[in-house]
């Protein structure tokens, strides 16, 4: 114990001693002590924190799915289109074709079937069939920084908001839509917004209905009123943003 202690003093001293003698003006002695206290009340969780895709450790099957589900916007919010179309006959091409289609489905992978689901059909408004996506799991897993690093490698700026927060749906309402409708005025290039729910499992009922509501009752309106044209979206809003849940009990 006594060997390990004095191995970490001299650590520590060298530590110091490579920090000072490293720091470039002398005459600006308050900023890099600020600096330094920055640096070492740091939490090593925020230092090293994945900043971009190929650095997250999280499951690779999940953080592929919900890349590709997050691609599957790129229609509605990038004006882009599809480029799985062209990749799909030649995929098809491939099991034979004496086999039927129900012993084709019972050897496919996790993997092949869930890229199937992701690639459905979409809508009329040309948005993917699920417009929210859930990520559970236990506390300390990587969920946000998941939710963030994809929302930033997709192209988006990550609005995250807490569920168990907003109590009231009001307020849940109001934040849900200004995140979902309105558009940054900061800067020309402004991306467009990713909207976060943490802790949503800590959400009242009322809430849950009212993002439920956001989802399905708005692409109601949007059916009936399609031939309406752009005052009844201004009034109602189609949810043409991409909308990521978090939880820890699903």
């Amino acid at each position: 114990r006594r060997r390990v202690l004095e191995a970490s003093q001299q650590l520590t001293e060298i530590i110091n001693s490579g920090t000072s003698a490293e720091s470039p003006e002398p005459s600006r002695e308050a900023e890099p002590a600020d600096e330094e206290e920055s640096a070492l009340h740091c939490l090593w969780v925020d230092k090293f924190t994945p900043r971009r895709y190929m650095e997250l450790l999280s499951d690779d099957y999940t953080n592929r799915c919900l890349l590709k589900w997050l691609k599957l916007w790129d229609t509605v919010v990038f004006g882009k289109e599809k480029a799985v179309k062209k990749a799909k006959p030649s995929a098809e091409a491939h099991p034979p074709s004496n086999q039927p289609k129900e012993q084709q489905n019972k050897w496919k992978t996790k993997v092949q079937l869930t890229e199937e689901i992701l690639e459905a059909e979409l809508d009329q408004h040309k948005r993917p069939k699920y417009k929210v996506a859930l990520l559970c799991g236990p506390p300390g897993l990587g969920k946000t920084t998941l939710a963030h690093v994809i929302a930033k490698h997709a192209g988006y700026n990550a609005v995250e908001m807490n569920a168990s927060d907003d109590r009231s749906p009001e307020v849940f309402k109001t934040r849900i839509e200004a995140a979902t409708q309105m558009k940054s005025v900061l800067g020309a290039n402004e991306k467009p917004n990713c909207l976060i729910i943490d802790e949503i499992d800590g959400a009242p009922a009322a809430s849950i209905n009212v993002l439920l509501n956001i989802i399905h009752h708005k692409d109601g309106e949007g059916e009936a009123a399609a031939g309406t044209g752009r005052r009844r979206r201004r009034e109602g809003g189609l949810l043409l943003r991409p909308i990521i849940c978090i939880c820890n009990d699903q």
